[in-house]
């Protein structure tokens, strides 16, 4: 089935959806839910996605009423989903079970949440704690419980982030068959621990969803690499500076790909309803590629600042170039009348530092495809989407 073939032009596809349902909240219909949904992660770069997308009145399996958890107070930028918050810290098992086992109407989870430690063994540990703590309260409690959406990502290819570059992985492009790297990896774990308890209800059904790096919105994700972006454009502008690209010549001129957050969220539900997509594990990206270098200059553009052309007698780091500019975004927040925000949250430097540095890493969407999941992405109109986004809800001028 074809449920998310929705883009044009401007990207704003989902507009007349959301005319619809505030004429929906006009009229305060309510209505019969057909499915209950739980996302863990509700303010993380897809679990944003997840909270705009599965309200909409012709979502596939809708009506869906949504469970939102996150561990942070609900942020002002989240408030305007019809979503129920729950603020509730997932590593917390007691605070997981009393919060959560409440939710006996549960239907679909999506866990789209993760937890960073200094290493691959702590993150092994945290992250399955996390996991196993929200699987052991809503398996139980939630009767009527048919799917579990995990997502990972391409790490899963190419090892952790300590280990990058240190040993062999996978030669892209990546496919979903590839057999494991012998290193510890999280993803793995949260895999384990997610096949282990399905086996406890008879009749639940999974899919695991490996994004590349993702494209969304999201001031509270520790990897948004467009956000971080748009930080550093803007403190370009505000000190009158050229955009240095402060990454890799592989990286300006080769091939790279990206997730868009709102795609994910739809390939994700299109697998938590699809009797086609069940208990299988997909890749999910836009479907084409782009070059830094070209993307490079659509940022200045959107910013208007002067782009640098690439220098390889330069390395550039921006985990270097911002590690003083604190006070600065303190001015450019003031000045423009921004969300209060504090530079190390809003600008991930060492993963922008990490994405522009890396070589060409495809995978492949084919089993998406033959599975039936047709959705893609235009990325530049994408990027500059999200551009747009982070300026209208005032993170950056």
């Amino acid at each position: 089935m074809d449920y998310f073939n929705f883009v044009d032009e401007s990207l704003d596809y989902l507009t007349p959806l959301m005319l619809e349902q505030d004429k929906f909240e006009e009229n305060e219909v309510q209505p019969e839910y057909q499915n209950v949904a739980l996302i863990i992660g509700v303010t993380g770069i897809v679990g944003n996605s997840l909270a705009e997308i599965l309200p909409l009145p012709n979502t596939p399996g809708g009506p869906w009423k949504v469970y939102g958890v996150a561990r942070r107070p609900r942020p002002s930028w989240n408030a305007d989903h019809p979503v129920q918050y729950i603020q509730c810290d997932v590593l917390d098992t007691e605070d997981t079970r009393s919060k959560l086992s409440t939710l006996s109407d549960v239907t679909h989870l999506f866990y789209v949440t993760w937890a960073s430690k200094s290493t691959e063994i702590e993150n092994c540990q945290v992250n399955g704690e996390m996991f196993k703590n929200v699987l052991h309260t809503i398996i139980p409690n939630c009767p009527n419980l048919k799917h579990i959406c995990l997502q990972t990502g391409r790490k899963h290819y190419l090892g952790p982030f300590e280990l990058m570059g240190k040993l062999v992985a996978h030669d892209p492009p990546f496919h979903e068959d590839l057999p494991r790297l012998n290193v510890p990896n999280f993803y793995y774990t949260l895999e384990d621990i997610l096949f282990e308890e399905v086996k406890k209800k008879k009749g639940l059904t999974w899919s695991i969803h490996r994004p590349g790096n993702i494209f969304g919105f999201s001031p509270y994700s520790m990897m948004n690499v467009v956000c971080t972006l748009c930080v550093y454009a803007a403190i370009c502008k505000h000190e009158g500076v050229p955009l240095k690209f402060p990454g890799s010549k592989a990286a300006w001129n080769g091939y790279s790909d990206c997730s868009d957050a709102d795609l994910i969220a739809e390939h994700e539900i299109w697998s938590a309803v699809d009797p086609d997509a069940k208990n299988e594990a997909f890749n999910v990206n836009n479907g084409d590629v782009f070059k830094w270098k070209h993307f490079w200059r659509v940022l200045a553009e959107q910013f208007g600042v002067e782009p640098w052309e690439f220098d390889e007698s330069s390395k550039l780091s921006l985990t270097e170039m911002m590690k003083d500019k604190g006070p600065v975004w303190n001015e450019i927040v003031k000045e423009n009348e921004l969300v209060a925000t504090k530079l190390e949250d809003v600008g991930i430097w060492w993963f922008a530092d990490f994405v522009l540095g890396m070589e060409c890493m495809l995978d492949t969407m084919n089993k998406s495809k033959e599975h039936g999941f047709v959705g893609f992405r235009d990325s530049k109109k994408a990027f500059i989407s999200w551009i747009n986004k982070v300026k209208a809800h005032k993170i950056v001028p």
